[in-house]
């Protein structure tokens, strides 16, 4: 299999629906007859996109909303509280039903307090001995009451303090006694502290004591017994305070009563799958319903060409090597199925490196569930199974980052994440980029001044060329061409996509 390209060349001056600009999008494309997953890879890794079969790069120095690629990195990923906000408001609506917007349960919890919790599960954990005392020799029970009986005698030394109701001490007080002769031990204002009608709260220091004999308990109770030949009942270790991971906030198990059931399946589109087409009109009229309400377009605007062609074609080869996914290369739809109809689809491209994202569209009556940060959660935990099969598929490609259009900063919060370096190609942590975006929309992200493309076409003679059926290196096929503008074009053609695709994919002459 080989690519086959026709380059377009420069579009500059046109609509720009970021900023609305009427003449300010610039770029350059070209249509893919057809193309292999590895030269999409390779030229996503160069700035290109796709929509559709065309294939098209912005001119980052000259386009009103420069478009940066990004990436996030789905092993090391952690949802933020935001993510957790959506997805517990998913297991919610599955779980019993509708939600009542606003509603105070939607709300995270504040960070303070969740540490807090936490500290206290952990303190819990230490403590829940569920070995039985009765199994601990008669020395080591003799040790722990003497120790409990010296523990009285010093409290006893130190003498205890006398506890007063507050109303006896205004009493006292008002008869002319000294203040400094009454002991008093003055419990808190009700809201403000503990209160002195049940047992007073144990300090840090006694409950570090209380650790570490429980700890030496269990050092000896383990010898003791090893030596009588007897089994040994350990203290459990306490819990690890870890954050659940993505996959359990998604795949928590639901009550068997469940007011709703989802179900995502992953069916290819190019070429169309029996599921796909199966399912093609319903699908459809999702899209066409999303984008009359969400993005107000006519009635007769999203047709089923328009939606074919946008969102169904695609110029990738299926691929199913060996070592790659079950499903194989390619692109494809993700589809949320509620209830026995589709609510939303992610339209994704499987390559070798990466799952890349290419469209959501849903329908606007579920727009309560955050079906955008939803479908971009799902798909960071499907790259992450995908890994497991093929380790070098372990990036999630969000399309591009366009810091000077609020509305499609978004995508920012996913981290860990890079952007891709215009100049030189190069990928940076989006912590290091986000400065220099701040003070330009166009930034080289790379700090190396001396940095230069590597990628760049250095030979152009061994670039292939399509012509009259047949395929050739360049350099045989412009000794027969005497247009000078030929050679201008070609090099312009090689120098965006770089040299390993200008050997590998074949530009179609006419």
């Amino acid at each position: 299999m080989a690519s086959v390209v026709e380059y377009k060349g420069l579009k500059a001056g046109y609509y720009c629906g970021y900023c609305e600009s009427r003449e300010g999008k610039t770029s350059c494309g070209m249509w893919a007859h057809s193309m292999t997953v590895q030269d999409y890879q390779d030229l996503i890794d160069r700035g290109w996109r796709r929509s559709g079969k065309y294939v098209y790069k912005p001119v980052m120095d000259q386009t009103c909303c420069p478009q940066y690629t990004i990436r996030c990195h789905p092993l090391q990923f952690q949802p933020s509280k935001s993510h957790k906000k959506v997805l517990k408001k998913m297991l919610k609506f599955l779980a019993k039903g509708e939600i009542s917007k606003g509603s105070c349960e939607d709300e995270p919890m504040d960070s303070t307090m969740e540490d807090a919790v936490d500290g206290d599960f952990a303190l819990m954990n230490k403590l829940d001995i569920k070995c039985d005392l009765k199994t601990l020799s008669s020395d080591l029970k003799g040790s722990i009451e003497s120790e409990e009986k010296e523990k009285e005698k010093s409290i006893k030394k130190e003498g205890s303090k006398e506890l007063i109701h507050p109303q006896s001490i205004e009493e006292k007080l008002g008869s002319g006694e000294p203040s400094h002769s009454i002991k008093v031990h003055i419990g808190p204002k009700p809201g403000k502290g503990a209160d002195l009608s049940k047992p007073p709260c144990r300090k840090a220091k006694e409950m570090r004591k209380e650790r570490k004999r429980l700890k030496l308990m269990q050092q000896n109770s383990a010898g003791a017994f090893e030596a009588q030949g007897q089994p040994v009942c350990l203290l459990p270790k306490a819990k690890s305070n870890q954050p659940k991971s993505l996959e359990d906030l998604i795949f928590e198990s639901l009550p068997e009563n469940a007011s709703h059931k989802l179900e995502v399946r992953v069916v290819r589109s190019s070429p169309p799958s029996p599921q796909f087409k199966a399912t093609f009109q319903e699908s459809y009229q999702v899209y066409k319903r999303y984008q009359m309400i969400i993005h107000k377009d006519p009635p007769d605007k999203p047709t089923v060409s328009q939606f074919t062609r946008f969102l169904c074609n695609s110029p990738l080869e299926a691929e199913h090597p060996a070592n790659g996914p079950e499903c194989g290369y390619g692109s494809f739809h993700q589809q949320y199925w509620l209830d026995g109809k589709i609510i939303a689809v992610g339209v994704i491209d499987i390559l070798p490196y990466c799952v890349s994202s290419v469209y959501l569209y849903y329908d606007p009556d579920y727009s309560f569930l955050s079906l955008g940060v939803y479908s971009a959660l799902r798909e960071i935990a499907f790259t992450r199974q995908l890994h497991e099969k093929t380790s070098q598929l372990s990036y999630y490609y969000m399309g591009f980052y366009i810091h000077s259009c609020p509305k499609m900063r978004y995508k920012g919060q996913y981290r860990p994440s890079d952007l891709l370096c215009p100049e030189t190609y190069v990928w940076v942590p989006i912590e290091q980029c986000l400065p220099c975006l701040d003070n330009s929309k166009y930034c080289r992200f790379n700090q190396d001044p001396e940095a230069e493309d590597e990628g760049r076409s250095k030979e152009l003679d061994r670039l292939r060329v399509f012509h009259r059926r047949s395929a050739m290196p360049y350099g045989v096929y412009k000794n027969h061409q005497e247009d000078p503008s030929e050679e201008a074009a070609v090099l312009e053609y090689a120098n965006l996509v770089g040299q390993k695709c200008s050997e590998r994919m074949l530009l179609f002459r006419h």
